[in-house]
């Protein structure tokens, strides 16, 4: 069985060179980030720090936005994680939290573990704020998406399409973050950030609508 230490330096390894060029937001100071939260959240929640950091660090390695699909980027951590040598229930602590944690929508079922929820809150805790917020702008410009289309519904449109705007992903996942974490220190981190894109959104109408230069 590999040593916890080592396998966390593998693994850190392992990601920077899969991740450390990813044009999408999903690159490695994103994982750096997740991994600094999970392990603090764990701290605070008394969940188990290895499994949480481990899964943080793996996690976008099995993201099927940056897979052929879901099953694939699993399996992918699956071979990594036995080519490691690492104990059966860490394997399958660590499959667990990463096949389940994604927002996809909302229509994922909650996290059953508390290292799962940590894992959880850390990456959703990325997700908004003002890191959030250039996030959500390098995606959008990685996939083609427009800023902003003023009057466009898009509440019929697949969660994955690449037809919305970047304005419209705050309404239909970051604004809701903050409402769906599980962990007491993660919703009080959220706070604030759910404020400043609140901010920030008032702030890009105004300059979207010159509603200032029109006084």
């Amino acid at each position: 069985m590999t040593d916890k230490g080592d396998l966390i330096q593998a693994a850190e390894v392992f990601v920077k060179k899969e991740l450390e060029h990813e044009p999408s937001g999903h690159d490695w100071w994103h994982i750096e980030r997740v991994r600094r939260l999970a392990v603090l959240l764990a701290e605070r929640e008394g969940a188990d720090p290895f499994i949480c950091e481990l899964a943080a660090l793996l996690h976008d390695i099995a993201d099927e936005k940056l897979n052929e699909s879901k099953e694939a980027g699993v399996d992918k951590v699956r071979g990594w994680l036995s080519d490691q040598g690492a104990a059966e229930d860490v394997k399958q602590k660590v499959l667990s939290i990463i096949s389940t944690m994604s927002f996809n929508g909302g229509k994922n079922p909650p996290m059953d573990t508390l290292e799962g929820k940590v894992v959880q809150d850390a990456d959703r805790l990325d997700a908004i704020g003002a890191i959030g917020i250039a996030r959500t702008f390098v995606y959008s410009g990685a996939k083609g998406r427009p800023i902003h289309l003023p009057g466009q519904d898009f509440s019929g449109t697949d969660y994955r399409s690449s037809d919305k705007s970047a304005i419209y992903h705050f309404y239909e996942k970051l604004l809701k973050l903050k409402d769906l974490l599980n962990t007491a220190h993660a919703k009080k981190l959220a706070e604030e950030r759910h404020q400043f894109m609140e901010q920030f959104l008032v702030q890009f109408y105004k300059e979207w609508d010159l509603t200032e230069e029109r006084k």
